[in-house]
């Protein structure tokens, strides 16, 4: 259950406790409705709305496997209708539905009221992903400026209704265990050193610049025209990615090889000899050590990182789960900035 850290009348620092799915899916619960409804979300920093299943939902689960929690209006006192309609997509496909508004619930005593979020009728462009995972929704935490139908975030709602200490939430993600989403602040106790902060090169996703990455032969640097390389800080997106050029080249200097559905796997023998990634970013060296860089299961290790290319104004890279596992993780909505230190 989250817990709350502390609390002085209406603003407060509140934990919410993110499970971890096979190092592949981070989700924790929030509530919609009074009395509460109850719903397990991805906290997506790379998308900005919040939506659920509904009652009748098509293409949400099974009542066997993989069985969803439904968000039924009628049952809550405090439901707003709203009218329009949400369609988004995301990588694996489109979730179509309608907006309403109502209470949402982060954690203790964390509410914020009337918020905009989406009824979705059918969430089949999800596929597989969807039907199995553990989750029923996704609250997106990146800015208004990306939101469909530019409804103001869940976060954004928070900050303005003056529930949240600071316009900060923090990211701890465990390795094989519970992690934390701190709104409002964030926990010493799972970092070290100094927070070093990033200035985002947009506020659309959480954007900044990186100055190179390397690892063994390989090395990137910044783009021809001497812009910085794109990234986006993503904890909805399990993997690290970049242009599939560079990750090519970047997995075979590792000693990956590649495979049918476009990732790549690592002889888990030979892991100990896998180099250390190294991320340049504001003149500082983020380093993933090879070990970490592999997703270990049912007995193959699969590279964690993939070729994606997307078209401008879209990042080259996304650092996912695997960087945010070794870097703890303070995204600041104010002065648009990412923190940076070692998770512990």
């Amino acid at each position: 259950t989250p817990r709350k850290l502390r609390g002085n009348g209406l603003q407060e620092t509140a934990s919410e406790v993110i499970n971890d799915y096979a190092n592949a899916q981070y989700y924790g619960s929030v509530s919609i409705g009074n009395p509460a409804q109850s719903f397990q979300v991805i906290f997506d920093t790379g998308s900005s709305n919040l939506w659920v299943p509904k009652v009748g939902c098509s293409h949400c689960g099974n009542p066997f496997f993989g069985k969803k929690h439904k968000y039924n209006h009628e049952s809550s006192s405090s439901y707003g209708q709203d009218d329009g309609s949400f369609d988004i997509m995301y990588g694996s496909g489109s979730v179509s539905g309608f907006f309403s508004l109502d209470d949402v619930t982060l954690s203790d005593g964390l509410v914020i009221s009337g918020q905009r979020f989406a009824e979705v009728q059918d969430a089949g462009g999800l596929g597989l992903a969807y039907a199995l995972g553990k989750f029923d929704g996704i609250l997106g935490l990146g800015f208004t400026s990306i939101s469909i139908d530019n409804t103001p975030t869940v976060f954004e709602n928070a900050i303005s209704q003056n529930v949240v200490d600071q316009p900060i939430f923090s990211f701890y993600l465990g390795d094989n265990q519970p992690g934390e989403l701190t709104f409002g602040g964030f926990n010493p106790a799972h970092f070290t050193g100094e927070l070093q902060y990033v200035k985002l090169s947009s506020a659309t996703y959480w954007e900044i610049g990186m100055d190179g990455v390397s690892a063994g032969s390989y090395h990137a640097d910044p783009n021809a025209d001497g812009s910085p390389i794109t990234a986006i800080v993503d904890s909805g997106t399990s993997l690290i990615t970049g242009p599939r050029k560079e990750i090519s080249a970047l997995a075979s200097s590792v000693g990956a090889k590649s495979t049918i559905t476009g990732q790549f796997t690592i002889d888990c023998v030979k892991l100990d000899d896998m180099p250390d990634i190294v991320f340049l970013i504001n003149g500082q060296e983020y380093v993933i050590p090879g070990k970490d860089a592999v997703i270990q299961a049912q007995g193959t290790c699969l590279f964690a990182f993939m070729g994606m290319d997307f078209p401008k104004p879209g990042p080259q890279w996304i650092l996912g789960d695997v960087f945010m596992r070794k870097y703890y993780t303070v995204f600041n909505y104010a002065d648009e900035t990412i923190g940076f230190a070692l998770s512990v």
